[in-house]
């Protein structure tokens, strides 16, 4: 992909000025806006930044475009009110980025990002030929092992849970691997076949499952589990966790990165696996709705069950990570957590990049027929929006994508309300109104 067009133009821009009791000087700010709100133009069609915000006159700013953070294309300097119009002749990500000094010598930044035909951005590489028969032999593994959990109960003290119950647990996953841990609630004396299920997932880091995420699902009128990514127990001292994080997951994101059976995250969906087969097992089950949640190694987690495992009916994937890990094969970039291995020579290290393919989000997604909701920010340079594209456009099943033009690596509460809504209704259950003030 390149530039076809660039224009740079400069226009005089409205002061903003703030009133209290007295005039006083607005803050020093750096904005960067678009001429179209929702930032989404076809191949061909020309995109305009406006850069702008509150400058002392005359300030020198840098901008930068690039093909979403991975190449970059124009670069030039500017004042407040200059415009840079870019186009893509094939379908990806312009994201601007400029920098300026304030009054104060401190640094400000600001970035917009423009997409071109996004719905065509196809995976960098194809499905590899035995991919299904791998992810068969995993699972046939894993039903070797005894699906025997370890239920500890949990006191619920809010008077408001009175009618739910709560468990910590444990489920044996493979022989030599870590267990799933989470926590499990539930609805008190709920019939057999009558709760729709949902499984919650972590985003990046080590920490304990989350008692109140289940307990949030179960109020709802879910069998509901919150896991934590690594198979570590639940409700330890913050300390723990850190000295695990400084420790032997140090570097989980590319461990056993240049093979299949290796890569950490193969491990990590083996547990996934086993506790949607702990959720199935549950007698009060309704056998018709299975559902997935998560935020970017979340939404990464989500996807992956939607693809290995056929009866999840719903998955949430938040700003997913794990997209897209050969994005450098079709010259651009990938998500988190940046899986394959680069040589000095700047290019990838193939048993890296062939066993990444294994633990790819684009290629489980590509196998996904469960109804999706999945968010995207256009400057998200944790997960770039090139690689969250790649992999929903891949989706089997009904689905929609909620696109924030200025939202970078997050998942805010607008967001996490409209997949609750979605799950809801998937589950065809009421929304709760919402609590008087």
């Amino acid at each position: 992909m390149t530039i076809l067009s660039r224009r740079l133009s400069f226009s005089a821009l409205p002061t903003l000025v703030l009133l209290a009791s007295l005039a006083v000087a607005a803050e020093p700010s750096l904005q960067v806006s678009l001429d179209r709100p929702a930032a989404i133009y076809s191949t061909g069609e020309t995109a305009t930044f406006t850069i702008g915000g509150s400058l002392p006159t005359g300030t020198e700013i840098t901008w930068t475009t690039s093909l979403d953070g991975y190449r970059n294309l124009e670069t030039g300097k500017a004042t407040a009110g200059a415009t840079v119009s870019a186009s893509l002749e094939g379908p990806g990500f312009v994201l601007l980025s400029a920098t300026a000094k304030g009054p104060d010598g401190k640094a400000l930044k600001a970035e917009a990002g423009a997409a071109f035909s996004p719905e065509a951005i196809s995976p960098s590489l194809p499905v590899p030929e035995d991919f299904d028969g791998f992810w068969a032999e995993q699972k046939k593994r894993l039903a070797a092992i005894p699906l025997e959990p370890v239920l500890t109960a949990v006191p619920l003290t809010a008077k408001s849970d009175a009618n739910l119950e709560a468990y910590d647990v444990s489920v044996p996953a493979e022989e030599t691997g870590p267990p799933v841990s989470g926590y499990f609630a539930l609805p008190k004396k709920a019939a057999a076949k009558s709760l729709p299920a949902v499984l919650w997932v972590h985003g990046a880091g080590v920490r304990s499952s989350s008692l109140p995420t289940a307990v949030s699902g179960a109020r709802d009128g879910f069998l509901s589990m919150d896991i934590n990514a690594h198979g570590l127990p639940n409700g330890k001292p913050e300390d723990y966790y850190k000295g695990v994080a400084a420790g032997d997951l140090k570097s989980y994101r590319t461990d056993g990165n240049t093979s299949r059976e290796t890569v950490y995250f193969r491990g990590m969906f083996v547990r996934l696996q086993r506790a949607l087969d702990f959720l199935t097992s549950r007698p009060e089950w309704n056998g018709k709705v299975l559902a997935v949640v998560g935020h970017s190694q979340g939404g990464y987690q989500a996807l992956v069950a939607g693809g290995l495992d056929p009866r999840v009916t719903f998955i949430g994937a938040g700003v997913p990570a794990g997209c897209d890990h050969t994005g450098m094969k079709a010259g651009r970039i990938s998500g988190w957590p940046k899986l394959v291995a680069m040589t000095a020579s700047g290019s990838p290290n193939a048993a890296s990049l062939e066993a990444s393919r294994y633990v790819d989000a684009v290629n489980f997604a590509s196998r996904c027929g469960a109804e999706a909701v999945v968010s995207v920010g256009f400057i998200d340079r944790t997960c770039p929006p090139t690689s969250v594209y790649a992999a929903y456009n891949v989706l089997k099943g009904p689905k929609r994508i909620l696109t924030r033009p200025a939202m970078g690596h997050a998942a805010p509460e607008d967001i996490k309300t409209e997949f609750r809504q979605a799950l809801l209704k998937h589950a065809g259950i009421a929304m709760p109104e919402p609590a008087a003030k």
